[in-house]
Order: structure tokens, then sequence, then C-alpha cells
């Protein structure tokens, strides 16, 4: 099918009920958009007026409103995983699978060539029969899913699976490093907890890949190309890479409260912490946390939400804190443009959260990388980083899964003291990898998608 035929290539995207997810899907649809794909892009209303200024292209991107039912459990008014607590998330998968009969009328409608879709397993059911092709497409790691969500993973039906049963990668896995270790297996636990009614996590996302005509993972081979091949062995299926997928250079610049203080230091002088729009912190962890940029003696910007049981940052600072940093440090509690600020000239290291997103953004950018994960995902992309690409350094925890202030302070140091060992390694492996994953490599990745999809109708 030749590219002139873009336009008449319809595809609907159905992305899971969470802003994690919807966003890349969003990103994604952009820069097919930008090829002159027309994309109708099902989502409820409340994600639709959150992210409808990311659509750069609305002449080629329509949106429709998916009406998610009430389900007894879930939160009156929900719509998405922000207005749900994590443990509540199954009721969401039911509102998810009870929207069935909408989609339905809207293929029927629309007639597009693709559905791009992840947790709606049932997609594939409603579009074979129509002649209609299914992209599977993930928004987290290939490490994220061929840990765990292949079928040589055996998890078990019929009662939750244990940590005995997690600790030993599934047969075949191609990484030594990139695994999870002692009580971070936890983290694996929820595949077998219920999303849905009557399916599991693992059964969902299983089924999901197993039934779609190709699966698309949001990466690059020159990164995780042996986990991509070992998830196109598990399912039999081709898998399409569609490249880090991240937003274009945005016209905007930084805040300028921001950007003024910032450039009264030093070039590569400021630590630049953030753990994403999720991640609230206890209390306790929140203070020593801060306490540890305190310690390093350096100029530091942390950008993190209040922790549980404050309702501001202020309140939640440690006794003097605030005058004992005064001029060098500043903790805010709201957004900021993430990328923006590492690209500023004094901004001389990320301590990051490695959610997928942050990962790329931090490999991309010339800062050195320090990691601190929290969930299976986060700990995953950071064993990729630190042990096996060794462009960052993970801090080290205490028994109970905390950070002390000292292992902290003492991981920044090492990568921001010049001279160190440390600091020499991954700055040169970073600057390595840089050059591999430049703008050129993202554009051929897009490229091949598209190449794919076309094979698949031709």
């Amino acid at each position: 099918m030749a590219e002139t035929d873009s336009s008449e290539f319809r595809i609907l995207m159905f992305p899971w009920f969470a802003l994690g997810h919807i966003t890349p899907y969003l990103h994604l649809a952009n820069k097919l958009a930008q090829k002159g794909y027309r994309i109708t892009f099902a989502t409820p209303q409340k994600a639709i007026n959150q992210l409808q200024h990311l659509n750069l292209f609305p002449d080629f991107i329509s949106f429709h409103v998916i009406t998610v039912p009430s389900v007894n459990g879930l939160p009156p008014g929900a719509e998405t995983a922000s207005d749900v607590p994590i443990f509540l998330s199954h009721f969401l998968a039911i509102a998810l699978d009870l929207t069935r009969d909408q989609l339905e009328s809207l293929v029927t409608s629309i007639k597009p060539k693709f559905i791009i879709y992840d947790a709606a397993y049932w997609i594939p059911e409603v579009a074979k029969p129509l002649g209609i092709k299914t992209i599977n497409f993930n928004v987290v790691s290939a490490a994220s899913i061929a840990i765990v969500l292949v079928p040589a993973r055996n998890v078990p039906t019929d009662r939750p699976i244990t940590m005995e049963e997690l600790a030993t990668p599934p047969p075949g896995y191609p990484s030594t490093s990139i695994v999870l270790r002692g009580t971070e297996l936890e983290t694996l636990l929820f595949v077998t907890n219920p999303f849905g009614a009557e399916m599991t996590f693992y059964e969902r996302i299983t089924l999901s890949m197993k039934n779609c005509d190709v699966i698309s993972i949001r990466t690059c081979y020159e990164v995780e190309g042996k986990l991509c091949d070992y998830i196109s062995s598990q399912y039999q299926k081709q898998v399409l890479l569609t490249g880090p997928v991240l937003p274009e250079d945005s016209k905007s610049s930084l805040d300028e409260r921001w950007g003024n203080w910032l450039a009264g230091f030093e070039p590569g002088s400021v630590v630049f912490c953030a753990f994403g729009s999720q991640l609230t912190l206890e209390m306790a962890q929140f203070r020593e946390l801060v306490l540890a940029f305190e310690l390093t003696g350096l100029p530091f910007f942390i950008a993190l939400k209040p922790p549980l049981g404050a309702e501001t940052v202020e309140e939640a600072l440690p006794e003097g804190f605030k005058e004992r940093v005064k001029g060098r440090g500043v903790v805010y509690g709201g957004w900021v443009q993430q990328p923006l600020v590492l690209a500023h000239p004094s901004v001389g290291c990320f301590v990051s959260h490695c959610g997928f997103g942050s990962m790329w953004e931090s490999l991309l950018s010339d800062c050195q990388i320090v990691l601190v994960p929290h969930l299976a995902d986060q700990i995953l992309n950071t064993r990729l980083l630190a042990d096996e690409m060794k462009v960052a350094v993970e801090v080290k925890k205490k028994e109970n899964g905390w950070i002390s202030k000292e292992n902290l302070s003492e991981a920044i140091k090492s990568v921001m003291d010049k001279e160190s060992e440390v600091s020499k390694l991954v700055m040169e492996n970073h600057k390595k990898w840089r050059e591999v994953i430049n703008p050129n490599l993202m554009n051929g990745y897009m490229d091949k998608f598209l190449q794919g999809m076309r094979e698949l109708v031709s």
C-alpha cells in the first residue's frame, strides 16, 4: 500500500484507562498523524479534558468519548486510574470490559483498518470477523513483559503466585542482570490479583498478546533487543518496535521562576530530583530523602508530591531545613517541565524513580543519572541502565526497602565528583549511548512501524 493512501488508513486507538497509558498512545497518534494517518482516539471524557492539549493534529486525530459505566466497588464518577486507589483498579478493568458494546458500534461506524489497544483483551474478537487488524501496543519496557508476562512463566490460574515461584526468571529469559532480587519480588505478586471479572492481571495481558495480529513495544532494539526477541519467540508473533515515542520538543520555554533560579548556578552543578506523578512517599522517607540532598552540599531542585499526611511539601520539611539550605536548595510540590529542567545548562544530575518515560528522558539528556526505583517495572528499568548499560548508579536500599540519607547522598556525590572512577565510567558510557539513540534512529523506528502496518494489510 503506497504512502499516499495513508488518509484512507483509519486507525482506532483504545488504551487502558490510565494517563500513563493514554499519554504515550497520544504521542504515537501524533507521529502517525504527522504522516497523514487518521486516528479515532476512544477514551473517557476526563482523560480528554486533561490531555487534549497534547493533540498536535486535531484535523487528523479525533477523540471519541467512552462512557465509563458505574460498577459496584468503583468510586462514583471514576473514569481513569488516577481516580481510583491501586487496590481498586480491578473494578476499573470490569468497567473497561463493560464498554465493549460502545466499541463494537464505533468500529461498525468508522470501519478502521487497525485497532491499537492494550488491556481490552476482547478487541481481536470484535475486529477479526470484520477483517480489521489488531496491534497490541505496550507502553512499558520489554523487560517488564519478558520477566513475567510470557507463557513460559506458567503462572497458576487457581491460586496466587508465590515469591519462590517468582525467584527464578522464566525458562529462556535472556538476561542475568535485568532481574528482581529478594524482597523486590513482592512487587510482582500482583500478577495473580483479579483484574476484571473472573480474570487475573496475568491472564488479561497474556490473552491480549496471544490474540492480536502483531505485538508492539515502545522501545528500541539497540537497548532491549534480546528481550524483544524473547517475547517474539514466546508468543510466536512479529514484534514491531516504535522507539520510545517521546513528544516533540515543545516550543514552550522553562517557567521563568525556575529558569532564573537555575541560572544562578555553575553549569552542570545542580542536582534535580523527580519521581513522576503517581508516587507519594511516606513522611519519614520524604524527610530522609530531602536530608540526603542537604548532606551532599550541592545545589538541588526537588519536585515531589507532598508526602502522606501532609497538605504541602513545606509542612513536611524537617525542622530548620529551609533555613539551612536557603539559597542553594528548593523543594517544590507541584508539576514541573521535566525535559526542560533536564536540558537546563546548570543541571548536572537527575535523581529519578526510573519510570519508562523518565528513563528515556534521562538517557537522552546530558545529566548524570542516579536511580531510586519503587515499583517492579522501575526496578527492571534501573537494572537495565545501571547493570546492563552501565550509564547510571542505583542507590542501595536498606533491608526494609527504604533509602538512607547516607546512601543517597553518597550515590549523588559519586557521580558528581568528576574525578571518581564511577563518575568517569557512567559519563563515558552515557555519552556512547547518546550517540546511538539519536533523533534519526527514532524517526527510523516510526518508518519501520508504518511499513510493518502496511505489510499487514497488503
